[in-house]
């Protein structure tokens, strides 16, 4: 079985981490195509040891095309999506465009595999937001065990989470530090080298950020809406990888010990919980990697049943290419049929 796949925003980071991990994970295709706005038209990408120069998504017929990754942004998924989807092509989107509709699955393979197969109203599948997926994939095997209660989580989320632009404005302003230059904030609100900004996505009326708003809605949707969750998202000067302080009550026991014993289990997920100096994972550990690596993981005292863990993953993978690629294989294995 082999599969057309064409991949959206292909010369961005996440656009080039799909391709990369399309080629490390083995996935049959039968033909990549890179695609992108006109003004990168021709621009060359790689897969693998090929050499793939970008078309233009504005006139692409994706009739004939299996699969389509979405890495571009809202506007271009609700302009480019649902046209991809009519044409018969499969379509999983990267951004925040479909993820709360309800006829669009918010799919974390690890954790709601099973619901993939509501792909067929619409032909659209959501990936979650970064922060949210490696969330969900140490959540789950606790929850299936003691049951999630209430979830206060803080994350310490990389400038690439925030695209080239971000990671390139810390670059610049960790360089200016050593000669004195001032430090002028374009894509984050306030300096970011040597700083943390509480503060990512627009803020609502009720004083949480977008981003943490959507870690709520789509912890609910993947995982369990009976789930309360609480998050502050914070932006800090790594280039990649992110880092979350996750605070769990449970309806049931659970002890720290049974905790680290289903979590080495479970899919997805890295245990590395020494205690003792550097017997953890930073998000240096974990860049390039597949996994959702947990350490940190002791008894919280003050509530009865509660556990605090300590989760890191590469965001451009697990949060983003990563995931999308997964939810890709999960189609051709389950409910995509193509001759050889």
């Amino acid at each position: 079985m082999a599969y057309k796949v064409a991949v959206v925003g292909a010369t961005g980071v996440v656009g080039q981490e799909m391709l990369s991990i399309l080629e490390e994970r083995g996935f049959p295709v039968s033909e990549v195509v890179p695609l992108a706005s006109r003004r990168s038209l021709g621009r060359e990408v790689s897969f693998g040891d090929t050499t793939l120069k970008c078309r233009d998504l504005e006139q692409y017929d994706f009739t004939g095309t299996d699969i389509a990754l979405f890495a571009a942004g809202g506007d271009t998924a609700g302009e480019h999506g649902p046209r991809a989807a009519a044409q018969g092509c499969v379509v999983i989107d990267n951004s925040s465009r479909f993820r709360m509709d309800p006829d669009v699955p918010l799919i974390v393979p690890e954790v709601n595999a099973s619901a993939v197969a509501g792909y067929t109203k619409r032909n659209i599948i959501a990936n979650p937001n970064c922060s949210t997926a490696q969330l969900v994939v140490a959540l789950k095997p606790l929850h299936d065990r003691a049951e999630i209660k209430r979830v206060v989580v803080a994350t310490y989320q990389s400038a690439s989470g925030a695209g080239r632009d971000a990671m390139d404005e810390l670059f610049t302003q960790t360089k200016g530090v050593y000669v004195n230059d001032e430090p002028t904030p374009q894509q984050f609100t306030k300096q970011i080298a040597f700083n943390v900004i509480p503060h990512i996505d627009s803020f609502l009326d009720d004083g949480q950020t977008k981003e943490e708003w959507k870690m709520v809605a789509e912890t609910k949707k993947i995982l369990d809406p009976a789930i309360k969750l609480h998050a502050t998202c914070v932006r800090v000067p790594v280039f990649v990888g992110h880092s979350e302080a996750v605070n769990i009550e449970f309806a049931q026991e659970i002890d720290d010990d049974e905790a680290r014993e289903i979590l080495r289990e479970a899919p997805g997920c890295m245990v590395l919980d020494k205690r003792e100096d550097g017997g953890y994972v930073t998000p240096i550990d974990c860049v390039g990697d597949f996994a959702t690596y947990i350490s940190r993981i002791r008894v919280d005292p003050t509530v009865e049943n509660g556990l605090s863990i300590w989760v890191v993953s590469d965001n451009l993978r697990k949060g983003a290419a990563l995931n999308a690629v997964q939810i890709a294989e999960l189609l051709a294995a389950r409910h995509l049929k193509k001759a050889a």
